[in-house]
């Protein structure tokens, strides 16, 4: 697997790097990208089968919030079914291993975690990457990793755990501090089975009455906000965990999403003057997927088709940046002049940018400048 097959003919200035759920985790991580979340009920195997959607690298078969109580035991049956058909058509060589996305479920509980979990057979196990846990809390924690370790060492291979953070404890400014240092202590005891964090953006806006609107960021809604950000205070320190962007909930899918010619313009100060490069739904998702970037978060989760591009787009590195990051870990200490002669690197402070930013260029790819980024969305 490899980002940006959705513009084959692209020419980079350093190629994305394959990957699969074998890659190193400390990689891994930093590949997730636009993850895509589906209902467990809906059969994705002929998409897959297909390729419909080539740029497609990470989905999760959802067993929680996208379907219904009553529909769990569907979407379990209907999971395995999907498990096996990709396995049959990996045997007769209508797909390669390399063309199958990561693949993830989002369990509904730790009780439906390990019934799922109950239903695996070996031939299962290279398929699955991680299962996501939602309302990840100190309450539930120990019991999600513990039986994940067991699943890992019963099968004798690696599948990871993502923990959501989501909950009200979390929400709520009183008790998110002490909850978010357990959460920690708990994540660093089975840290080698945590590939990512991800953040519920709409729950964590639900316990406050509030929805972003389309032409806002979550950045605007302060309450969610301020989660983030302590979120991000917790778990990025000295990039000890990869943390991931929240949905956006917008999508238009037309025609005009495609540019019969590319606008002279620049990209992020457009954006973030809120003038139109391509429409409200996916300008609010460029806007917001830029101050992610800002702020640290690496992906997003996405719930259609039509983001993969633009998130996967957006993660990739500019050369300036990448040759300021290689200039930052080749150079032992002190503070030097950019290689474009347009800024102060200064070696110690940025060395964690530059590790972060090296890996999003292996998994992404290095494009010439900011005005790459509208050629790589075509």
């Amino acid at each position: 697997m490899r980002h940006q097959l959705y513009n084959p003919t692209f020419k980079f200035v350093k190629e994305p790097e394959e990957f699969d759920k074998y890659t190193e985790r400390e990689m891994l991580q930093y590949c997730l990208g636009a993850t895509m979340y589906m209902p467990g009920t809906k059969d994705f195997t002929k998409a897959i089968l297909t390729k419909k959607n080539p740029g497609l690298t990470t989905m999760v078969m959802c067993f929680e919030d996208a379907i219904k109580e009553e529909e769990v035991e569907q979407a379990e049956e209907n999971a395995i079914h999907f498990l096996n058909v990709i396995n049959e058509n990996l045997k007769n060589g209508v797909i390669e291993y390399k063309d199958l996305p990561l693949i993830i479920f989002r369990t509904r509980t730790p009780e439906q975690f390990k019934h799922f979990g109950a239903m695996l057979k070996q031939e299962h196990i290279h398929l699955i990457t991680a299962f996501n846990f939602p309302k990840f809390s100190s309450e539930n924690g120990i019991e999600y990793y513990t039986y994940l370790k067991e699943l890992n060492e019963k099968f004798n291979e690696i599948i990871y755990g993502m923990p959501i953070l989501e909950s009200r404890e979390i929400a709520h400014k009183e008790t998110r501090m002490d909850e978010l240092i357990k959460i920690k202590e708990i994540l660093d005891r089975f840290r080698e089975l945590v590939l990512n964090i991800r953040v519920g953006g709409t729950d964590f806006s639900s316990c406050f009455g509030v929805r972003r609107g389309i032409n806002y960021t979550i950045y605007d809604i302060m309450t969610v906000r301020d989660c983030l950000q302590d979120i991000l205070n917790v778990f990025t320190r000295d990039n000890e965990y990869c943390v991931s962007g929240p949905v956006w909930e917008y999508f238009r899918a037309s025609k005009e999403m495609k540019f019969e010619e590319l606008p002279e313009t620049d990209f992020h100060e457009t954006l973030l003057k809120h003038e139109t490069i391509i429409n409200d739904a996916i300008d609010g998702l460029l806007r917001e997927t830029i101050l992610d970037k800002a702020n640290g978060f690496i992906g997003k989760t996405i719930i259609h088709p039509t983001h993969i591009q633009y998130v996967n787009g957006m993660l990739a590195v500019t050369r300036e940046e990448y040759e300021d990051a290689l200039q930052i870990m080749g150079t032992s200490g002190g503070v030097i002049k950019s290689a474009n002669a347009n800024k102060m690197n200064e070696i110690g402070p940025h060395r964690r940018w530059a590790e972060k930013l090296i890996m999003r260029a292996k998994a992404y790819g290095v494009i010439e400048d900011e005005g790459s980024y509208l050629r790589l969305f075509v």
